[in-house]
């Protein structure tokens, strides 16, 4: 097993003990400890991460009063999503644990990078009274360059360390956690000041209030 990650030894255990060995009848075979606990913990992350994302969206409809400005916060996670990926595949990862938080952290730095900019487009509508176009989507994008850039910057610092000893033993899910998120954030970064202001131009839909109207 040296050199390999658990779940691909457990997948290759399983195939050569179905193919060569007959055991008698009511006799079976399971595969415990770790294997299962790795399986176990990958399904519960998954059920409370969808259940988690699920109550996320409804508070974010009812926060910017359109499901459809909430759908655009959504867009980003593809991009951190083939951050991650590329990332985990380049240095040799695989999906484990320490990945699936990794993405799971990922997707909430990114979605609040995301609220970030589209709350900005809102206040510069609703609140500063401006016609929403593409000089207020320029506007918008350029004040949040810098704090979009900083959660970045400051959260790649942090985790580099980890990222660069992920081989090391007592790093087996701090290591592909922090590569997860690394490549993630170097592409939802750079896609979330570029291409969010522009589907935003294109679907978004900020109104000024009532009163000023």
């Amino acid at each position: 097993m040296r050199g390999r990650d658990l779940a691909s030894f457990v997948e290759e255990a399983k195939r050569a003990v179905d193919e060569k060995v007959r055991l008698p009848r009511g006799v079976y075979v399971a595969f415990t400890g770790a294997a299962e606990a790795r399986s176990q913990a990958q399904h519960e992350l998954l059920v409370y991460s969808l259940l988690a994302g699920a109550g996320i969206m409804m508070l974010l409809s009812m926060v910017f009063h359109s499901f459809r400005n909430s759908l655009l916060l959504l867009v980003n996670l593809p991009f951190a999503l083939v951050g991650g990926v590329l990332a985990a595949f380049v240095t040799g990862g695989s999906l484990s644990v320490g990945s699936m938080v990794g993405f799971v952290t990922l997707f909430g730095i990114t979605v609040r990078n995301s609220i970030m900019m589209l709350s900005h487009f809102e206040h510069i509508v609703a609140v500063e009274g401006e016609l929403w176009g593409i000089d207020a989507a320029v506007r918008g994008a350029s004040e949040r360059l810098l704090p979009v850039l900083m959660t970045a910057v400051t959260t790649g610092l942090g985790l580099l360390p980890l990222a660069l000893g992920s081989g090391e033993a007592g790093r087996e899910v701090e290591g592909p956690m922090a590569i997860v998120i690394l490549g993630g954030l170097a592409t939802s970064t750079l896609l979330n000041l570029l291409i969010l202001p522009t589907l935003a131009l294109q679907y978004g839909r900020f109104q000024a209030r009532q009163s000023d109207q």
